[in-house]
């Protein structure tokens, strides 16, 4: 069976239940339901908050990276520390915190393969209690911000008929029925649809029951049956930019699609642009 083009990106919850006592190791859980984490979490994990964490307070961006820094140093992270990211539902968030870390520069970062759907599986240990952090720590040092895996909305309009685009939406905000997942608001965006061009592949084909990654080959099967493939450059997009990340970390990290952005725009940026083209 073909192996992950860069294994290292995963870890286990085998392997991980060793570590939770490795003081080199530092777990966050990133969840959409910001509640979860109180309610019972991986022993010594913190949390961020996806919403108020990772995203500038005033202004519709990420923290920058003396922002991620201050982050990073008050969860107990320095040069020495690897953060394992996970959280529910496939991963999605988690996903979306490694794609900004990788962005703004911060490389000592897996996913926990499964996230917190297969350690509950495996009943393996939760807690609520909060761990203690180590204090004084220097924050480490980023590389400079990696332009080449974001895209903003004047490339995403220039790439339209020249880029591959990969919508992970559902099927039903692909086609325009709805603006966002059944589960949440339907507004953000002005107008449904999809950005002409594009094919559909789900976000959630990548994952198994367990919320594991599928094996190489079924991934590579997956997205050439969409068209898309590693000699073309390709632009993924969601709602907001969480289920996307997930699709650039199976594409770049599992994969090794060399040209692979996320637009984290997403549709609530592009359907809300007067002029574009838009397909139902």
């Amino acid at each position: 069976m073909p192996e992950y083009a860069n294994k290292s990106v995963l870890i286990e919850a085998d392997d991980l239940e060793k570590l939770i006592d490795n003081p080199q190791v530092r777990i966050v859980e990133v969840d959409e339901d910001t509640t979860l984490y109180e309610k019972g979490h991986i022993p010594g994990a913190v949390s961020w908050n996806w919403s108020d964490d990772l995203h500038d307070s005033t202004r519709r961006e990420f923290i920058d990276g003396d922002g991620l820094k201050d982050l990073l140093v008050r969860s107990g992270v320095d040069s020495h520390t690897t953060v394992v990211l996970y959280s529910g539902n496939n991963n999605w968030f988690a996903a979306y915190a490694y794609w900004l870390l990788k962005y703004r520069g911060f490389d000592n970062v897996k996913l926990l393969n499964g996230g917190r759907k297969k350690w509950e599986l495996d009943s393996r240990e939760l807690t609520a209690d909060l761990p203690t952090l180590p204090t004084g720590l220097t924050a480490p040092e980023l590389a400079p911000t990696r332009t080449e895996l974001r895209a903003f909305r004047d490339e995403v309009i220039e790439a339209i008929g020249k880029k591959n685009f990969v919508d992970v939406r559902s099927p039903e905000e692909f086609k325009g029925e709805l603006l966002a997942p059944p589960h949440l608001p339907q507004e953000q965006a002005q107008v449904p649809g999809h950005i002409p061009g594009a094919t559909n592949v789900p976000w959630g084909k990548a994952a198994n029951e367990d919320g594991t990654f599928k094996p190489a080959d079924e991934l590579e099967e997956i997205y050439k049956a969409g068209g898309i493939t590693p000699d073309k450059e390709t632009i993924a997009y969601c709602r907001i930019g969480e289920r996307s990340s997930h699709t650039w970390f199976v594409l770049k990290e599992l994969l090794g699609h060399d040209k692979v952005k996320n637009y984290d725009g997403s549709w609530t940026e592009y359907g809300s642009l007067v002029g574009v083209p838009v397909e139902k």
